[in-house]
């Protein structure tokens, strides 16, 4: 765990949240998809977790692109 985090601590704020949006927006698209597609029809419930998944990390990584964005812009007006 500790790799993962000092990888993401070197990160610009916009990116590291960036990537944690898209990882967690991705795993749960994935994982929404692949219940869907087993629900659905069992032997493709793989292409239906990729494309749910896909799209739901393509938004997570815009979303905390945005809020990592806001997020410096905010810490940069409270230091003067």
């Amino acid at each position: 765990m500790q790799p993962i985090r000092r990888v993401l601590g070197r990160l610009p704020l916009a990116a590291r949240h960036a990537v944690i949006g898209a990882v967690l927006l991705g795993a749960c698209g994935a994982v929404t998809g692949a219940v869907i597609g087993a629900r659905t029809y069992a032997p493709t419930a793989w292409a239906a977790a990729a494309e749910v998944g896909l799209p739901a990390a393509l938004l997570g990584a815009v979303l905390g692109l945005v809020v990592g964005s806001v997020l410096g812009l905010v810490r940069r007006a409270r230091r003067g």
